[in-house]
């Protein structure tokens, strides 16, 4: 009898290949598989953000935006040296295209600066002034500045120009600039005037009361724009004129741009802006209050209030 051949060398051959074969297979599909899940990845929609994570992103970029709006003003005139000379320097006033450029002073009364410049000498020209009777910040809703009519072209001369509507039309940019703000006008209107106390009021019974001063002030205008937004803190330029004797040539405008004080609301009834006047920016003070700050100002505002300094002529 023949003996069988031992079958396991065969077997053993075979399992291998299929071994193999499912090694190839499963090897190659899980690269399959695994490029298929890193496609799906990568092109899959992202989830939706939940509230917390859109909560997040608001306040990071509330957080920037505070950052960019918390950035200090920082003035281009150095008032640090301008203190040192004098401490009663509060701001400067620039025209753009005219001569006026000169700090502004504020003196216990208006004759201290009327010939008196910046270094204290005596002086013809004086200096560029704000009425005592105005808040040195320039919150006051009339802020009257004083400046002589000059030969030379120097301190207020220019403010004559604006009579002429030409000129007027054409210099339009006044800056007031201090150590807290740059503070943008507008002209309003110009006219020549007598040197009436009605000029210098700077405290008002009411918005319906401000509102009609300068409608009264500026209705004889030789030369005026419409405002581009509502009047809410009036600017007086004033200086000598020649029309008559002791007549003054005055400048009208008024500020524009943030800071600027306005009216609350269209019924007149209360002001937004002006710590003088009894509140805080953005406050609403009513009638009730406003007269009543009214009737403790009044006795010291009618004491104080005189005609505008007597200005010195052309020199």
């Amino acid at each position: 009898m023949k003996k069988k051949k031992p079958i396991f060398p065969l077997s053993a051959m075979m399992l291998c290949i299929l071994t193999s074969g499912i090694w190839g297979l499963t090897g190659c599909g899980s690269r399959e598989k695994t490029e298929e899940s890193t496609s799906v990845q990568e092109t899959s929609p992202a989830e939706p953000e939940t509230e917390e994570s859109q909560i997040e992103q608001q306040e990071t970029v509330s957080e920037t935006e505070s950052e960019a709006e918390e950035e200090p003003y920082v003035s281009p005139i150095d008032f640090g040296a301008l203190w040192e000379i004098n401490p009663d320097v509060i701001g400067w006033i620039k025209v753009e295209g005219t001569n006026i450029d000169y700090p502004i002073l504020f003196g216990p009364d208006n004759e201290k600066y009327l010939h008196t410049d910046l270094e204290g000498n005596t002086t013809t020209a004086g200096s560029i002034f704000l009425d005592c009777d105005d808040q040195p910040d320039f919150s006051s809703f009339h802020n009257v500045l004083y400046g002589h009519h000059m030969k030379n072209g120097s301190m207020f001369k220019d403010v004559v120009y604006y009579k002429e509507q030409d000129f007027f039309d054409t210099h339009k940019e006044i800056l007031l600039y201090t150590p807290e703000r740059e503070i943008r006008l507008k002209p309003l209107a110009a006219l020549y005037t007598s040197a009436d106390p009605i000029r210098r009021k700077t405290f008002f019974r009411s918005w319906r009361s401000f509102k009609s001063y300068v409608k009264a002030m500026t209705e004889d205008a030789l030369a005026s724009a419409a405002p581009e937004c509502p009047i809410g803190r009036l600017y007086s330029l004033v200086t000598c004129s020649y029309e008559f004797d002791n007549a003054r040539t005055i400048l009208y405008a008024y500020e524009v741009g943030e800071g600027a004080g306005s009216a609350d609301g269209a019924d007149g009834e209360g002001w937004s802006s002006g710590t003088e006047h009894g509140g805080t920016d953005g406050e609403r003070i009513d009638m009730e209050s406003w007269e009543r700050y009214w009737a403790a100002k009044e006795k010291t505002y009618r004491k104080r209030v005189a005609p505008h300094p007597a200005l010195l002529p052309e020199v």
